[in-house]
């Protein structure tokens, strides 16, 4: 088991979403945040001008809100599955369904369809400020073991 994936498992046996953003490199340097509601698990893009891609209608750069919608289904799996090594993603099919805007923070939810013992399937959801209105959607398959 590499010291990532312990440190990982840690965090999630503590509940300390807050340390969980600071050791995933890339989801610090995008300026990815973690927080709980009713339903579970958010990760959220904080607002950033250095994730704006377009600079006409100041929205993020799709690489960052894919990103994101990754980081949700890899973190819901990690926080809902027990594991025996990090899960690694085959695909990763993304909808880009309107612009995400620079200015605003945007949330995405991830919720498991099917858990196997081989692969677990996840639908990714992201919104900004109406989780009626999503931004983007994406679908995603995890290789568990």
């Amino acid at each position: 088991m590499s010291d990532f994936f312990s440190r990982v498992m840690e965090i999630k046996r503590e509940g300390n979403l807050e340390e969980l953003g600071r050791v995933i490199p890339y989801a610090s340097f995008i300026k990815i945040g973690y927080e709980r509601d009713g339903e579970g698990l958010i990760v959220v893009l904080n607002k950033s001008e250095d994730n704006v891609g377009n600079s006409h209608l100041l929205a993020l750069h799709g690489g960052v809100v894919g990103a994101l919608l990754e980081q949700a289904g890899i973190m819901q799996v990690i926080w809902e599955c027990e594991l025996t090594r990090f899960p690694k993603i085959i695909n990763l099919s993304v909808d880009y369904l309107r612009p995400s805007l620079g200015a605003r923070d945007t949330r995405a939810r991830a919720s498991l369809i099917k858990q196997g013992r081989s692969v677990t399937n996840v639908r990714v959801t992201a919104w900004q400020s109406d989780p009626d209105k999503l931004v983007a959607a994406a679908n995603m398959h995890l290789l568990m073991r």
